[in-house]
Formats: C-alpha cells, structure tokens, sequence
C-alpha cells in the first residue's frame, strides 16, 4: 500500500472541501457590511444566505448523474471553475438581485465539491485508513472555514470590504483547479465502466501490484448484480431503499443539529449577546481555531473509536451544550466568557463527531453500483435541510427569541441520538464492499 501517494491526492480532492468550507463561511462575516448595505430586513438576510444552498442542492444531485457518467475526475475540475467565477461575481455584484443569482451559482460548485470529495477519497482509500481518509476532507472544510474567519477580519477594514471578502475564494479555487489535473481517475469508477487496464494501472499505485486481483475481484462481485449505468429509479429497489433513507436521515440530522447555525450567523448570536463588530469576527477566529484542533482529533480517533460511538457520544452532548447555550441567553450570563466557552464547547463536540463522521458515512454505506447517484440524494437532502436553517435561523432568533431557539436545537439533537442508536451500524475497519454484503443480509 502507498500511503503516500494516497495522501497526496486524496489531499487533492480534499481541496474541494476547503473551497466548500469556504464559500459556506465567508458569508456570516459580510453580514454586518451587507445588511445596512441592501438594506435587509431578517427574512431577506435569510434568503441571500440560504440562496447558496439552493444552488448546492441542485449542484449536488445533477453531480450524481454526472459522476457515475463521467467518472469523478471531470465533474472536480469543473466545480473548481465555477468556485472561480462565482467568487468573482460576486464580490462584483452591483445589487442584491446579482449577489443572489451568483451565490445560487457558487452552490453548484459547493454542492458538487461536498460529495464528490469524500467519494473519491472513500474510493481510493484501503479499509485500514478510509475513516481517517474521508476525514481529511472534513479538515479541509474547517480549513476554509478558517480562513474565511481570517480572511473577513482582516478585510473588515478595507473599503469596499465585502466585495473583497467574496471575490477572495477565487485564489484556492484557480489552485485547486490546477492540482486536480494531478490525480487518477477512480479505480472503483473504471472497473464498473469496463476501463480494467486503467483501473489496474491506478490500483497498482495505490496498493502495489501483489493487491490488485483481490481488489479487482472483490469490486466485481459487488457489480455483479448492479446496473453500471445507474438510475434514480435503481434507488427505491428492495434491499437499497432503507440504506438511502438511512443515509438520508444522517445527512439531514447533521444539517438541523444547530451546529451551522453558529457557523453561518455567528455575528447575529454574538450581537444578542452585546458584542460590537470587531468582537463578533474575533469570536469567529476562535471558532474556526477549535474547529481545526478538534477535526484534527477526529481523525486520529474515527478507525479506532468506531462511527457509531462517536455520533451518539457527539449528539448527546451537543444537546447539553445547546442547553447550556439557551441557558445563558435565559440567565443573562453574558459577562465574562461563559457564552464564548460554553459556545467553543459545543463547536468542539461537533467538530469531533457529527462533522466529519457524517461524510464518513454517507462515502461508505451505498452499494457500488449506485454509489455516486445514492451520494449524490443524499446531499441534496443535507443541502435542502441547510437551505431550510440558513434561511429561518435569522428569523427564528427574532420570532422566538435565542432561548427557544437553542431549545429546539437540543431537542432535535435528542432524537438524533435515538435515531443513530436504532438504526445506524457500525462500519469501522469494513471494506466497501463488506459494507454492501452486510446491508444485503438486513
């Protein structure tokens, strides 16, 4: 095995991941800049922060049908060009009409980058390493989101400051555009194609050549029955029906946990909370900084702690913690750093468990045949359920005030861990393809 080479591009691909992070995180720190400057009230701040999920929903399932047609390769290359343009356009955008239009068009480049990613990293990866794999694409999502924070405070006093803070996804994006030329197509995408000579050649770098027939025969027997050219139709068959669902409910628990909500309109919590602009980004730095720290530990600890622990241990406690957070928004507790700590807590629950475990899961549990389609619904629904928080947070938290809020997060966080308890298996340390036989026997 060449674990070299698979770092290296699964490095690659995982750079779709810190444009991702970047896009979805560069927005909150415009807010302050943005709302006084198109005059928005807090429905039309929800829908020019939720409008880059509806391009995301739609980027991500049109990606499906792309990828298992073309491969994994293709559709990377151009979600990097659109993370360019849109990122350019909208640091030009001349009305809240243009700024609109254009992040609904960065969200096909998000949309495409959030599965494609963890699917070719899922694909390329052995068993022995693939949770920690995958999980490289969640550290570079919080990556991003770092340095949107960073790229927002330091812009926050330049003239025109949100025009900068957009346009500023343009560099990594044209970096990751010339990087993914690098990497191999899909060994797993080749075979079922009926490509056996260029998968061979990718698997012989991956795992050297003494492995390759096991890896070959193992894929075919998980193809045998399967349709190459999968259909959205292929996903409601018997013995695949409860697995997207089951991958469905992940996705869309991730996205409703309350988690986002910080990361998207960290600046509104932090103005309920009486703090000026400046404090609002800073608190953001120290998100982003607990962010990275704490998704570096989830991958140190997802092969060996095992997914399923891992998620119910993350959705129990984000419940404390969102308790904790409504209980100092009742109680007043705004002075000294109770909120900040209580808040940085919360974010390093997630960042351990919910967030990379999430992507771990949704790349592993489809069978071969309908892996890129079944990804790709998937996160349509974790897109739509994100489109459907980005879009009420702001008018929750005035319509119900935080302390509700927070409340329903918690609660939402409950039946999370009663839903994983039931009916999420554990994966750790299983092929792909075990994986498949597993579900099959269900």
């Amino acid at each position: 095995m060449n674990q070299t080479y698979i770092w290296l591009i699964s490095l690659v691909a995982a750079f779709g991941g810190l444009l991702f992070g970047f896009d979805i995180a560069i927005f909150s720190g415009t807010i302050p800049f943005i709302q006084p400057h198109f005059n928005l009230d807090a429905a039309g701040l929800g829908w020019v922060g939720s409008s880059l999920y509806v391009g995301c929903m739609f980027g991500a399932l049109a990606t499906g049908w792309l990828t298992d047609r073309f491969g994994r390769k293709k559709p990377l290359i151009l979600s990097a060009l659109i993370f360019a343009l849109s990122s350019l356009m909208m640091g030009l955008a001349a009305s809240e009409g243009e700024l609109v239009l254009w992040r609904i068009v960065a969200g096909f480049g998000v949309g495409a980058a959030s599965m494609l990613s963890p699917l070719y990293i899922a694909e390329v990866s052995p068993p022995a390493i693939r949770g920690k794999m995958v999980s490289i694409n969640q550290l570079a999502i919080v990556i991003g989101i770092l340095l949107a924070y960073l790229s927002n405070y330091f812009l926050a006093g330049w003239d025109n400051n949100w025009r900068w803070m957009f346009a500023s996804g343009a560099l990594p994006s044209v970096l990751f555009f010339f990087f993914v030329f690098l990497v191999p197509e899909s060994p797993r995408w080749l075979l079922a194609h009926g490509k056996e000579g260029q998968a061979r050649n990718v698997l012989a770098k991956l795992l050297g050549p003494a492995a390759i027939e096991q890896e070959v025969q193992a894929v075919r027997s998980s193809l045998f029955q399967t349709l190459v050219k999968a259909r959205f139709a292929d996903l409601i068959k018997e013995g695949i029906r409860f697995i997207v669902f089951l991958g469905i409910g992940i996705a869309v628990f991730q996205q409703i946990s309350g988690a986002n909500a910080v990361f998207f309109y960290a600046p509104v919590i932090f103005e309920q909370a009486g703090m000026q602009v400046n404090d609002q980004l800073f608190q953001q730095i120290l998100i982003g900084i607990i962010n990275l720290l704490f998704t570096l530990l989830a991958m140190q600890l997802v092969d060996k702690a095992g997914r399923k622990k891992m998620m119910l241990a993350g959705s129990s406690l984000m419940a404390l913690f969102l308790l904790l957070i409504a209980a100092c928004f009742h109680f007043n507790l705004f002075e000294g750093y109770w909120l900040t700590l209580v808040v940085l807590a919360f974010i390093a629950t997630y960042a351990t468990t919910l967030a990379p475990v999430t992507w771990v899961l949704i790349s592993e549990i489809f069978p071969n045949g309908v892996r890129g389609m079944a990804v790709s619904v998937a996160t349509f629904a974790l897109w739509t359920a994100c489109f459907a928080l980005a879009y009420a947070f702001p008018v929750l938290i005035e319509v119900l005030a935080p302390v509700q809020t927070f409340l329903l997060f918690a609660g939402i966080c409950f039946i999370y861990f009663l839903f994983l308890w039931r009916y999420v298996p554990e994966t750790k340390g299983k092929t792909l393809e075990e994986i498949e036989a597993a579900f099959g026997k269900q």
